[in-house]
């Protein structure tokens, strides 16, 4: 009987590890291999959920720019440029209206002084024909015939002084009219001090802010483009690194596999249903003790290199998470709860605007009214000037006839001669004192045209329009209100919750480190299960327990440590496209 070498016997009958032990390494891989389970399985669902809301966050906001720059934006600002311009319009006309307004109070006054002497004058004329008639009748005797004097002139003079009695009332109310206008327009001033000019200029702020808006959401969305295409790649990265859970699983499973194929081996002698002889059995411990541990040693490295990448994207990705919302709010609003909108605050602002327009209106038309008015009276007044200067005419006749009858008296004439001259004089005067005072007053009457055709026109319709344009542009705010609302209300409800998903799936990776640590030490203890090298030609059961092994794997890193210590599989092509196939296979899983 042949002798086996010296040294060979002690080798192959070396004691093996007992089976019992192995089976305890691999029970000690399924705690972790559970919780490396359970903990990604929940991490995965957070980060799911939360970038799921994020991703729904960032599209509606990324949105808003575009719907701020839309032609239903520029619209709205146009209708409220429109009410602010109006408002400012209407503030110029009310100070010009107002010069006009005190001009035509100082023309109407300076016709007072006309008007007085026209008074004077008539009463004057009364006198003097009342003298007329006394002196006619203590020089006449029987069969003169003086009722130019008795008669004629107290008639003219009587018709004169009603004309001019009727035209001072009229100036009188004239000047009623002025002065009510005047008290009207002051008592609107007190009341709106400064409010169209405050309106127009509120208006015109409220759109500057719009615009802004509109202009910090286009320069921002360059900012939230770029944070969104960082947590998109953050996401990737976390999602990336999060299979590491899922591949550490699979091999942890693997690899209790072998060491319970390992334990059968041990224990009688066969493993996954290759007998081994026993002369090989201290060789097949040394292989598969080395493979296991070295595929343990490199799922514990990537395990825990994977476990820091992914901490550290779920932590940067909470953080631009919240850096997304604040930016968005910064962006679009104050979200306190109570606190008006822009809007609501536009809507108040314009329904003033509109109501103010409408009391301005109609307060020019009050304005309309009096320049009627005027113009009215003026013409009346011009009518009584008319009779003035046709009585001046019939005057004149008079005189001249009463000139000829004291001619016919001779001496005892004279002083009926001195009284038709002073008639005479005096209705020129009546004359000079009427025409004065018109002069005046049609200056009253061009001012009061001047006015009342610009109060006049389609002022109702200017304000409907404008209160149209008005309502037009609340509707299309309101809208874009409705969305920013909603979309800020989203933010307020979700974004809170998309942060604590985010840095829940962040402390939930947390602590698995650890696990690595586990893993190495029990690499440890496989590496210690063989004191020998594996053999460098393996016996073919030996092998196919090899293959075996190697058929159960998933990962190319799996694939890849196998190849290193046993060579690629038999009848492979190349260890590159072993790689290759490998590869498609992951790609496959």
């Amino acid at each position: 009987m042949n002798q086996p070498l010296p040294g060979v016997l002690d080798v192959q009958t070396r004691s093996q590890p007992a089976a019992a032990t192995v089976r305890r390494l691999a029970a000690d891989l399924e705690p972790p291999r559970r919780q490396i389970e359970t903990a990604f399985v929940a991490v995965g669902s957070r980060l799911t959920d939360g970038a799921a809301m994020l991703g729904a966050l960032t599209k509606v906001f990324e949105a808003l720019p575009e719907i701020l720059e839309g032609p239903q934006v520029q619209e709205a600002s146009a209708h409220l440029g429109a009410v602010s311009g109006k408002a400012r319009e209407l503030s110029d006309t009310f100070a010009r209206e107002k010069a006009d307004l005190d001009r035509l109070v100082e023309v109407v006054a300076a016709a007072n002084a006309p008007v007085a002497d026209l008074y004077r004058t008539v009463k004057m004329m009364g006198i003097v024909a009342i003298n007329a008639g006394v002196t006619a009748a203590g020089i006449l005797v029987d069969g003169d015939e003086f009722d130019v004097f008795t008669n004629d002139i107290a008639g003219l003079s009587d018709s004169a002084g009603r004309t001019i009695q009727e035209f001072a009332q009229v100036y009188r109310q004239l000047t009623a009219e002025v002065e009510r206008a005047v008290e009207q327009r002051a008592h609107f001033e007190r009341t709106h001090a400064h409010t169209l000019e405050s309106l127009a200029d509120s208006l015109s702020r409220t759109l500057e802010a719009l615009d802004e808006q509109r202009q910090g959401a286009l320069a921002g969305s360059a900012e939230t483009g770029r944070v969104s295409r960082q947590i998109v790649g953050r996401i990737g990265s976390a999602v990336m690194a999060l299979q590491v859970g899922d591949a550490t699983r699979q091999r942890l499973e693997h690899i209790e596999a072998a060491l319970d194929a390992l334990a059968d081996l041990v224990e009688g002698g066969t493993a996954a249903g290759h007998v081994v002889p026993a002369g090989c059995t201290g060789d097949a411990v040394a292989a598969l003790a080395a493979l296991e541990q070295a595929q343990l040693r490199q799922s514990a490295e990537i395990f825990a290199a994977e476990v820091d990448e992914a901490e550290a994207s779920l932590k940067a990705l909470a953080s631009d998470a919240g850096m997304i919302m604040a930016h968005s709010r910064e962006i679009y609003g104050d979200t306190t709860p109570g606190k008006p909108s822009a809007l609501a605050s536009l809507s108040g602002q314009l329904r003033a605007a509109v109501a103010v327009l409408r009391d301005c209106e109609a307060e020019r038309g009050k304005l309309e009214r009096v320049a009627h008015a005027v113009q009215g009276t003026v013409k009346v007044l011009l009518g009584h000037v008319e009779a003035v200067q046709e009585i001046e005419a019939n005057m004149r006749l008079v005189s001249l006839n009463a000139a000829v009858r004291c001619a016919q008296l001779g001496p005892r004439g004279a002083p009926l001669t001195v009284i038709a001259m002073q008639l005479r004089e005096l209705t020129t005067q009546t004359v000079v004192a009427a025409q004065d005072a018109m002069s005046r007053l049609d200056q009253s009457s061009e001012l009061a045209s001047a006015f009342g055709a610009a109060a006049t026109g389609d002022a109702a319709g200017q304000i409907g329009r404008l209160e149209q344009q008005a309502n037009l542009a609340l509707t299309l705010l309101a809208d874009l209100d409705k969305r920013l609302a909603l979309a800020l209300q989203s933010l307020n409800a979700d974004g809170p919750r998309v942060i604590r998903e985010l840095e829940a799936a962040a402390a939930g990776i947390v602590g698995q480190a650890d696990i690595a640590e586990v893993m190495q030490d029990i690499a440890m203890q496989v590496a210690a299960l063989s004191s020998v090298a594996p053999p460098s030609s393996p016996d073919p059961a030996l092998v196919a327990v090899l293959e075996w092994l190697r058929a159960q794997y998933t990962m190319e890193a799996e694939r890849q440590v196998h190849s290193s210590l046993f060579g690629p599989r038999p009848g492979a092509a190349s260890p590159a496209a072993e790689a290759e196939d490998a590869g498609l296979d992951d790609f496959m899983l």
